[in-house]
């Protein structure tokens, strides 16, 4: 049984985008990445699947369980918003029992060890917290439970390059006790550290849903030609090129299409060199999106 299974989930707020038609399935122990730039439909895809939004049409089930009918599922889900709100006047310490509270089991001990990690000081109030320490308490309060299903929108916004580290290792450890892991970000090399499959997601639909290996190897090649004559760039103008760029002695791109079609391309040219190699995900996330990656 899949723990995710979103079907034809479709959120619509009129004018403005929402998402539309999300197919999604994410099996048992996958830590699956959900790429895309900011306001493309994460958040509100991760919302309406947890019930915090009503859905349009479509269904999302968690543990084979709508959340909207069987609220009790998410005593299992941990969650960290990419924003994270609190009572100001609260301390952490007391923030942290009362989210324990609601989960019918003592966290005193979990809460303890995950604020080891991230040091972070129960004592103070939430109002004197920087924007990275608010983010540290969403962490503990979303992980104290020890949710069998993680859901991580924009985790690592505000902390520093430490606790980033400090973060991964806590996720791939929490991956390791048998946690299932969807992790949303517009970082790539986040996704690229931690994720085994990866969705796209652009103007609030899916485009791709892949392993990495698949992207890597089977889709995207970046490509390298070099030759006595300059080349002229309007050639490239083509769907299956992006990125084209000079070199000091020729061009390079990043090829979404046939291999044999690439070749028969290449032909054209009287080539003194030629590379093709396994771009990484940030230069397939531009072939996707383009100058949309950094909006």
């Amino acid at each position: 049984m899949a723990v995710i299974e979103l079907t034809n989930l479709t959120k619509s707020y009129g004018k403005n985008r929402g998402i539309e038609d999300v197919n999604l399935k994410i099996e048992s122990g996958e830590i699956f990445g959900f790429i895309g730039p900011n306001g493309a439909g994460k958040s509100t895809t991760i919302r309406t699947m947890l019930g915090l939004l009503k859905p349009t049409r479509g269904k999302a089930l968690i543990f084979g369980k709508d959340v909207n009918l069987e609220p009790s599922i998410k005593a299992s889900i941990g969650y960290l918003p990419s924003e994270v709100f609190y009572y100001d006047h609260m301390r952490v310490s007391d923030l942290l029992k009362y989210s324990a509270s609601f989960y019918g089991k003592d966290c005193s001990k979990r809460i303890d060890e995950l604020c080891d990690i991230l040091d972070l000081d129960v004592h103070r109030k939430i109002e004197d917290l920087s924007f990275g320490n608010r983010k540290k308490v969403g962490i503990v309060q979303g992980l104290l439970h020890e949710p069998q299903l993680i859901i991580l929108d924009e985790p690592t916004s505000g902390l520093d390059p430490l606790m980033q580290k400090r973060f991964f290792e806590l996720i791939q450890g929490e991956h390791q006790k048998g946690a299932t892991v969807f992790f949303s970000s517009h970082i790539l090399s986040e996704v690229q550290r931690l994720c085994n499959r990866v969705a796209f997601v652009k103007d609030g639909s899916l485009i791709q849903v892949a392993s990495l290996a698949e992207l890597q190897k089977n889709t995207f090649k970046r490509v390298l030609l070099e030759a006595a004559v300059p080349f002229d760039l309007d050639d490239f103008n083509q769907d299956c090129f992006s990125h084209a760029d000079r070199t000091t002695t020729g061009v390079h791109f990043i090829y979404n299409g046939s291999i044999n079609d690439l070749v028969t391309f290449m032909q054209r040219y009287s080539l003194t060199n030629a590379e093709i190699s396994e771009p990484d995900l940030e230069e397939i996330f531009m072939a996707y999106y383009g100058g949309e990656a950094s909006k």
